[in-house]
């Protein structure tokens, strides 16, 4: 069964090729190879061409989405072997769900660390524009 361009699978399964899903996902074959490197996807072979499935899909779909949530590669690593080895997904619900609650804690310490960064900024810029009325020179001049 061919799907949209894509390539037969015995079985009937849809198939992609590499340069197919790093387009899809935004990513750089360098970046899947690494993925494959780190045990995170496993395309099959055919020669020295390789051959993504729909759970290599899904893996990847699942690995974009834990990047953009700050998690790392050893995370997402361990959350996808829950997958594989938890039917009922209760261990990875739970694994995800610490990792979850560790991450928003860390990006709630860096939204208060960012927005005192920003008021401190302010107090300078206020102070250097204070200081420039002062002497008679207008800001942006130099």
């Amino acid at each position: 069964m061919l799907d949209g361009g894509g390539k037969a699978q015995a079985g009937g399964g849809r198939t992609y090729g590499i340069g197919e899903l790093a387009e899809e996902f935004g990513l750089t074959l360098r970046t899947l190879r690494f993925y494959e490197d780190e045990g995170l996807i496993a395309p099959a072979r055919l020669g020295t061409v390789r051959v993504y499935s729909h759970r290599d899909r899904a893996r990847l779909k699942l690995i974009c989405r834990g990047k953009r949530l700050g998690f790392s590669i050893g995370e997402i690593k361990d959350f996808l072997d829950l997958y594989d080895s938890d039917e009922a997904q209760v261990e990875q619900m739970r694994f995800l769900h610490t990792r979850a609650r560790d991450r928003i804690v860390q990006l709630e310490q860096q939204l208060r660390d960012v927005q005192q960064t920003l008021k401190e900024l302010r107090e300078i810029d206020d102070l250097i524009l204070a200081h420039l009325r002062q002497q008679g020179a207008e800001a942006g001049q130099g």
